[in-house]
């Protein structure tokens, strides 16, 4: 089983070897339906072929030398409960396939969403949200048309193929000469069909999905896009995306105009017709099996002409299935591990010769400390030296690649993850806000659990409650996507209150004060000073007024960790430290500012 960091228990687990095995996989979960389906759908052909069986018979009666009022009432009698039977039995086929239809996108919306939840960051940094969009909405919308009508009208125009000819072979065997040519005809037609209709459903779905991605990319990037008046050049990558789909799109058109069963059928039925009227002029057919024969011959015309439709629609949701299992199937570099260490945790961290890189690239090398539980460890360096990099290792957002990194004395690899990263909480410069109201948002690390008191007590600590009382709706204000109606202190205390609302006994603060006022943050300083009293904490910043009041201090430079110490003593050996601060304050460092340099 592939690693993954979450799961839900009694999941069940589909066959991914394949996009074909999936798909039934996910039919198999509902074998009523699937068996109501199947048996629904070949009964009503069987009905529907018993039909012209018994105008035959109808007409040999009224041509007869002696017709039968009688016997000709029965017949007429069996006509219409066949076609009452069809009444029932097509309706429950139908049913039954409408609900495999809407079963599978669900249940595939599901399980997608699912493993998406449970890829590593590593994984979801390598992806294009626009075309994960693409996969999680219009093809995992494509399996329910795939379904029905598309597998339900395949097994109905197939069993319409097998059944009719079936009951020309006990009319009389030499019949099956005419619904045979069309059959290997049409087969050998529909195979030539599918297989190039192949390639291009796959080309199909994967410009629909670069054309989302890049639809995407750029309404995210709206402001960067007008603040550099970039607009002609967005329009015209989005018009070549978009006549790579339309190109797609009328290939396939240019296909399914190109299918040829519709006339072989034409062909069929006029071999058919002066076959069966050879057989009567000679004696050896009865006008009213010629009229059954030429009845289930006709049967065949909806197999030939349904087929251009239903196998261009198989064709689309297999193609969706395949993006979609390639997404699913890529591998996690992290496992929950559910079963892993849990505890409370106290707060202590240490970091034995730890390397890491993103593949080739080392980001982190032989970097060595401890932090005692409750203490604060402010982490310097210039841009590009690891600092956001060594705290995302904590709480296993990443794997180290060599050495290990342990939390009160376990390996991190070795706890569990939820157990793990609930009790750890981030508060990054970039801060992401869900489109919900406010109190959703500082909820979000708690949920259903979180009341109303709790979070304004979290919001008066991070000073945010003062501006939330002055907005219309107060905790109840939606805010928008990545809280773009508030200002960036505005959304910095809001993360602020969402983390100190989940009370983590290791909370990392990355230059998460960098958009808030002097007067604001000396208030959140001396909040989250009280909040944090016996939580371990590793503090990101380039403000020195922060940085002073740490317990212990390291120095980065370009992944390498080249001092660590109180500030008084870094400031008096350590080169690099001297020039951290040379940008505010000259005279700290004794030495001219270097060029190009800038804050931690």
């Amino acid at each position: 089983m592939a690693n993954r960091e979450f799961t839900v228990a009694g999941e069940y687990r589909y066959d991914r070897s394949g996009p074909i095995r999936w798909i039934a996989s996910h039919l198999l979960r509902h074998k009523r339906y699937l068996a109501l389906f199947v048996g629904g759908t070949v009964l009503a052909q069987v009905l529907n072929a018993v039909v012209p069986i018994l105008t035959g018979q109808a007409f040999a009666i009224v041509l007869g030398p002696h017709p039968d009022a009688g016997q000709l009432g029965r017949v007429s009698l069996a006509i219409l409960g066949v076609v009452l039977a069809l009444f029932v039995v097509a309706p429950s086929g139908a049913f039954a396939s409408e609900v495999l239809a809407q079963r599978i996108e669900r249940d595939a919306r599901d399980e997608l969403y699912l493993s998406l939840l449970g890829k590593s960051q590593t994984f979801h940094n390598q992806q294009r949200v626009g075309d994960i969009m693409a996969r999680t909405s219009n093809d995992v919308r494509q399996l329910n048309p795939m379904i029905n009508p598309g597998v339900s009208l395949i097994l109905d125009s197939f069993s319409g193929l097998v059944i009719p000819i079936l009951f020309i072979a006990f009319i009389r065997l030499d019949l099956l000469l005419a619904p045979l040519l069309f059959t290997v005809a049409f087969l050998i037609a529909l195979r030539a069909y599918t297989r190039q209709l192949n390639p291009v459903s796959g080309e199909m779905r994967g410009r629909f999905g670069q054309l989302n991605a890049g639809l995407a990319e750029t309404i995210n990037g709206i402001e960067v896009v007008k603040a550099t008046a970039q607009e002609p050049w967005e329009r015209a990558k989005f018009d070549v995306n978009a006549r790579g789909y339309r190109d797609a799109f009328v290939h396939n058109g240019r296909i399914q105009a190109r299918y040829l069963p519709p006339l072989f059928i034409g062909v069929a039925l006029a071999i058919a017709l002066i076959h069966g009227l050879y057989l009567v002029t000679h004696g050896q057919l009865s006008v009213g099996s010629l009229i059954a024969y030429i009845g289930l011959v006709a049967l065949l015309r909806y197999p030939s002409f349904i087929s251009i439709f239903t196998f261009n629609l198989v064709q689309l949701g297999l193609a969706g299935s395949q993006r979609i299992l390639a997404l699913m199937r890529q591998e996690s570099d992290l496992d929950e591990n559910e079963s892993g260490y849990r505890a409370p945790i106290r707060g202590e961290i240490v970091f034995d010769d730890v390397t890491f890189g993103y593949g080739d690239t080392p980001i982190l090398e032989h970097v060595s400390f401890r932090a005692p539980a409750g203490a604060t460890i402010a982490v310097v360096g210039q841009t590009g030296s690891g600092k956001t990099t060594l705290t995302k290792l904590v709480n296993r957002t990443y794997d180290v690649t060599a050495g290990r990194i342990r939390v009160d004395g376990v390996d991190v690899r070795d706890w569990s993850m939820d157990a793990l990263r609930s009790q750890i909480s981030t508060i990054e410069q970039d801060v992401f806000l869900f489109s919900r109201s406010i109190a959703e948002n500082i909820a979000f690390g708690l949920g259903s659990r979180a009341d109303r008191a709790a979070i304004e007590r979290a919001a008066r600590d991070a000073q945010a409650h003062q501006f939330i009382a002055d907005l219309p709706e107060g905790y109840e204000t939606v805010i928008g996507e990545r809280g773009v109606t508030l200002s960036g202190g505005q959304r910095q205390r809001l993360a602020i209150a969402r983390a100190l609302l989940t009370d983590p006994r290791i909370l990392i603060l990355d230059d998460s004060t960098s958009a808030i006022d002097s007067a604001t943050e000396d208030e959140i300083q001396h909040a989250i000073r009280r909040v944090l009293e016996g939580r371990t904490t590793l503090l990101i910043t380039h403000r020195l007024s922060q940085i002073r009041w740490a317990d212990h201090i390291l120095v980065l430079r370009n992944g390498t960790l080249v001092d660590q110490g109180g500030h008084d003593e870094l400031l008096a050996r350590c080169d690099d430290y001297r020039r951290i601060f040379a940008h505010y304050d000259p005279a700290l460092a004794g030495v001219p500012t270097p060029a190009g340099e800038g804050a931690a």
